[in-house]
C-alpha cells in the first residue's frame, strides 16, 4: 500500500492507505507492524473501503518516541487522532489487535463520535491482572532479550514450549517475520517495557460505555495463551452491542487469518453504516 509519513508529538508515523470509500483503520499489536492486522489481505479495499494502516511509534517504519517512557496509551491515542485529523477522517470503523484493540477502546471512550464500529482482536488487557503473577517480569525479560540479543533473543525468551507442538514452528516463523520489519528494535524493546504497564482504561466495566457496534475476535488458549479466551468473552459480554467471533475447535486462530478477519470487519462496517 502507498506509504506516507505523518508527524505527531515528536514522532514520524508511517501510514499507508488503500482503496476508496468508507474508512477502516487498522491498528496492530505490540511488537507487530501495520501489515499484521489483516495480514496483507486486500479484500476490504476491493469491497469498497478506504483502508488505513499505521505503524505505532517505535514500530515498523515509524520513528522512536522522544523518550523511552513515551509509549503509553495516552501517546498511542494522541498519535491515532493526529493520523485521523491529517487524513481528514472524521469517523471510521476500527480494527485492532491486542495493543491496537485497547487503543480503540480508549479512543471510543474519549471520542465516541469518531468510532463508528470496533473490531477488537484478541484483547489482552485485564485491569485486575496488570501487575499480577509475574506478568510484568515476563514482558521485561522479553524487552531485555530483544535489546541484548536481537530477534533470536526475543524468540528464545518467548517460551514457545508452552504452545502445542503443532503451533510452535508457525508462531516462531511469524515472530521472526514480524520483528524483521522493525527499523528500530531498541524502540520496540522500550515499548515492551512501557505498554504492559500502561492502562488504556481503569476497569473492564468501562466497556459498558462503548456504544458502537463491536465484534471481539477471540483465540482458543492452546494456540494463544497470552490472550485468554475468557477475557475476550468478558469483553464481548460487557460491550453493549458486542458479540464474540471464534474459530472452530482445532482450527488456526481467526486472528491469523486475514481474509476471515476482513469479512468480519466488512460485516461490522455494513452494520455501522
Amino acid at each position: 500500500m502507498p506509504e506516507r509519513t505523518i508527524s505527531a508529538r515528536g514522532v514520524k508515523l508511517a501510514v499507508s492507505a488503500d482503496g476508496t470509500g468508507d474508512p477502516v483503520v487498522l491498528l496492530h499489536g505490540l511488537t507487530a507492524s501495520r501489515r499484521y492486522v489483516i495480514m496483507g489481505s486486500r479484500a476490504l479495499a476491493r469491497a469498497g473501503h478506504r483502508v488505513v494502516a499505521c505503524d505505532a511509534r517505535g514500530h515498523g517504519a515509524s520513528t522512536p518516541a522522544p523518550s523511552p517512557e513515551a509509549y503509553g496509551y495516552d501517546q498511542l491515542v494522541a498519535d491515532l487522532v493526529a493520523v485521523l485529523d491529517e487524513l481528514r477522517i472524521e469517523r471510521a470503523v476500527f480494527a485492532g489487535a491486542s495493543m491496537g484493540a485497547h487503543t480503540i477502546v480508549r479512543l471510543a471512550l474519549e471520542l465516541p463520535e469518531r468510532v463508528a464500529g470496533a473490531v477488537l482482536i484478541t484483547p489482552g488487557y485485564d485491569p485486575v491482572e496488570i501487575e499480577g503473577d509475574g506478568r510484568l517480569a515476563r514482558w521485561d525479560a522479553l524487552a531485555a532479550a530483544l535489546r541484548a540479543d536481537g530477534i533470536e533473543g526475543f524468540v528464545s525468551a518467548s517460551q514457545l514450549d508452552r504452545l502445542p507442538e503443532a503451533w510452535r514452528a508457525t508462531v516462531a516463523t511469524v515472530m521472526r517475520q514480524r520483528l524483521a520489519r522493525h527499523e528500530h528494535l531498541d524502540a520496540v524493546a522500550d515499548a515492551l517495557r512501557v505498554v504492559p504497564r500502561s492502562r488504556p482504561f481503569e476497569d473492564l466495566h468501562a466497556l459498558e460505555q462503548v456504544e458502537c457496534p463491536a465484534v471481539v475476535v477471540g483465540s482458543r488458549d492452546e494456540a494463544d495463551p497470552g490472550h485468554p479466551l475468557a477475557l475476550a468473552e468478558a469483553y464481548a459480554e460487557l460491550l453493549p452491542h458486542g458479540r464474540l467471533a471464534l474459530e472452530e475447535e482445532g482450527q488456526p486462530p481467526l486472528a491469523w487469518q486475514g481474509g476471515q478477519l476482513s469479512k468480519i470487519i466488512a460485516e461490522l462496517a455494513r452494520e455501522a453504516a
